[in-house]
């Protein structure tokens, strides 16, 4: 069964993708694991607490956190434990319980577009970059309704590995959605004149064997308005795209870029690493 890690500070934008991810859980299946990394606010830790007091606070968070994990479990009807760790660095807390519980999934909820994160990012766009694993980032305001559509932009048909590809397999299959492979290429006629290899095809025919998808080539220079744009023309309900240090994807994580399309999305955005693939196959493969 899926696990999926869903990260939770009780904000209301986090809370959101916690209600998010337990409706994508029933639709698709798996098990979630609610996690909170208790940090005690600046108030708390100017007043000098005692030891005591400290684990008392901590205390009523993990009851706090189990409390909201039942009662997420019974409302979905699917299995919800929850998880606490104590001070600590987030990043590293995450990748330890993707070790412990043999997690493939992490949902964060991403806060409303606002000056401040297209200049200095947010907690979940930072994350992004920095796991070897899916992260699914939740703007706040969305709303599970099912997924029928999926868009997956790449940059790089041929760099596209089987890995990967069991990834949005999974998604496009759990849900049953249709999945548009959007290539956004300034050099597109060249591509169009030279066709598109039987190993690509055969890559996808393989990877994607049971979903309905199918490929669409534009030429552009504005990669992000390009996918902003065929996100409403085909009325996507998830983003797919793969971090790398080439293509599109590095213009991306320039400071300004990146958050503003990862803030400013109005749909989900998942993240699946190229480094993702490198770890799970076999040498050989």
């Amino acid at each position: 069964m899926r696990t999926i890690i869903v990260a939770t500070d009780f904000s209301k934008e986090a809370e959101n993708a916690v209600d998010y991810a337990a409706a994508l859980v029933q639709q698709i299946g798996g098990k979630i694991v609610l996690f909170n990394l208790y940090v005690p606010s600046i108030h708390v830790s100017n007043a000098r607490l005692s030891p005591q007091a400290f684990d008392e606070s901590a205390t009523r968070t993990k009851e706090r956190l189990a409390t909201r994990a039942a009662a997420l479990g019974d409302t979905y009807s699917i299995p919800v434990s929850s998880h606490l760790s104590v001070m600590g660095d987030m990043g590293e807390e995450i990748e330890h319980l993707f070790t412990v519980y043999d997690a493939s999934l992490l949902v964060m909820g991403m806060a409303a577009k606002s000056l401040e994160q297209d200049l200095l990012g947010n907690t979940t766009t930072a994350l992004i970059h920095q796991f070897k694993f899916p992260v699914l980032a939740i703007p706040y305001g969305a709303k599970f309704h099912g997924i029928d559509r999926i868009l997956f932009a790449c940059d790089n048909l041929q760099g596209i590995n089987r890995v990967v590809l069991d990834e949005v397999k999974a998604l496009a299959l759990g849900a049953k959605a249709s999945v548009e492979i959007f290539h956004v290429n300034n050099q597109i006629q060249k591509i169009q004149e030279q066709g598109i290899d039987d190993q690509t095809i055969n890559t996808f025919g393989e990877g994607l064997e049971g979903v309905t998808y199918y490929y669409k080539d534009v030429e552009s220079n504005a990669v992000i308005k390009a996918i902003q744009d065929e996100l409403i023309d085909i009325n996507a309900d998830i983003l797919i795209m793969l971090p790398n240090k080439y293509g599109f994807w590095g213009s991306l994580i320039h400071r300004s870029k990146t958050r503003i399309m990862a803030s400013g999305l109005s749909v989900v955005l998942l993240s699946i690493p190229l480094t993702l693939a490198s770890k799970k196959e076999k040498p050989g493969a």
